[in-house]
This record gives C-alpha cells, sequence and structure tokens, in this order.
C-alpha cells in the first residue's frame, strides 16, 4: 500500500490507514481527537498515539458531561497518572474543553453541527503531493481557533485546529500518491 510519507511506523499505518482523514460526525470522539490534538502541543503525534488507550481510560472515555464535571481531586488523579501527558494547562484545557463542548452543544445541537460549518459541512479535498507541500494552517482553521478561543477553548491555536480538521476528515490531505487519497474522496461521495 502507497502512504503519506509521515505514516512511518506500524502503529502510524494503522492510524493512517483506517483513521486520519475519514469524516467523523460523533461529537464524543470530535472531543477526543480535539483533546489529543492539544496534548500533542510539543510532542509527537506517535507519543499520543501511544497513549491514546490510556487517555481513553483516564478522560472517561471522553464523555463531555463526565469530564465537564471533574473537580479538583480528579484533577490531581489525571496529574499523577503516568499514561497521559502530565502538564496542568493541558489536562485543564480538557475539562474547560468538555465544558465549552456541552455549551455548543445547548447551542447547535451537536458538536458535530458547529465544527462542521467551518467546512461548509463538507470535507475539503486538498491535492498535495508532499508532505513538504500540506499547510500548518488555512483561512478556515484560523477562523476555527479565533471562535473557539472566543468560547474559551484552550490549546486550539490554529495549527492544532488544522491537525484536527485534518485527523477529523474535515480536509482530506493524504498525498496524491497515496491510496487513502482516493479511498477517502470516495467515501465523501457516496
Amino acid at each position: 500500500m502507497k502512504r503519506c510519507q509521515w505514516a512511518q511506523s506500524e502503529s502510524m499505518h494503522a492510524y493512517h490507514d483506517h483513521e486520519w482523514g475519514v469524516p467523523v460526525h460523533d461529537d464524543t470522539r470530535l472531543f477526543e481527537m480535539l483533546t489529543l490534538e492539544g496534548a500533542q502541543a510539543g510532542l509527537s503525534w506517535q507519543t499520543i498515539l501511544n497513549k491514546r488507550d490510556n487517555y481513553r481510560r483516564a478522560f472517561d472515555g471522553f464523555d463531555p458531561k463526565r469530564v465537564a464535571a471533574y473537580t479538583a481531586a480528579k484533577t490531581a488523579k489525571l496529574l499523577a497518572d503516568p499514561g497521559i501527558v502530565r502538564n496542568r494547562l493541558k489536562v485543564a484545557s480538557t475539562i474547560a474543553n468538555a465544558q465549552a463542548v456541552l455549551a455548543i452543544q445547548s447551542e447547535h445541537g451537536s458538536f458535530d453541527a458547529y465544527i462542521w460549518q467551518f467546512v461548509g459541512h463538507k470535507p475539503i479535498r486538498n491535492r498535495f503531493d508532499t508532505l513538504k507541500d500540506i499547510p500548518t494552517q488555512t483561512a478556515e482553521s484560523n477562523a476555527m481557533s479565533k471562535d473557539l478561543l472566543a468560547r474559551g477553548f484552550k490549546f486550539v491555536g490554529p495549527t492544532i485546529c488544522y491537525a484536527f480538521m485534518q485527523a477529523v476528515g474535515m480536509v482530506n490531505d493524504h498525498e496524491t500518491g497515496c491510496d487513502q487519497h482516493q479511498n477517502v474522496h470516495k467515501m465523501n461521495t457516496r
């Protein structure tokens, strides 16, 4: 199988082949991916991918209602958990972001309806030949970041937002020579 240049390890192959770029419309999964992209700041995606199961356990399956209600005691427990990135600001941002997700669900009916508006509710199909051609942020990720920050979200700068958009299929940034470029596009045109 031909893959994007960044998919080098076995675990990255699985993530690349079955998840990255595939459209996600589940609020819990969208919250998970936004959290994990924020957790990655300053780290490699491989590090976060290796800790993903621990994150799911530690953050109650990324149920926004449960995470939004975390107490100081729960926060202390998270900061002592070696299975996740024990960064106080990142842990606090996950709780604040869960609260903001609940507010958006109340306003828009779902986080999905809100977040997909930044691409007109339809994935953007890019045509980049190599990894170096792919931008780290776009007008859409800048708009998303600005709006999320205004709503109280943390760790949602334009670069994190663009990585999130790639991960959840809001944009198809599989390289044109990658088999998944066409496969993901076909999923979006059914």
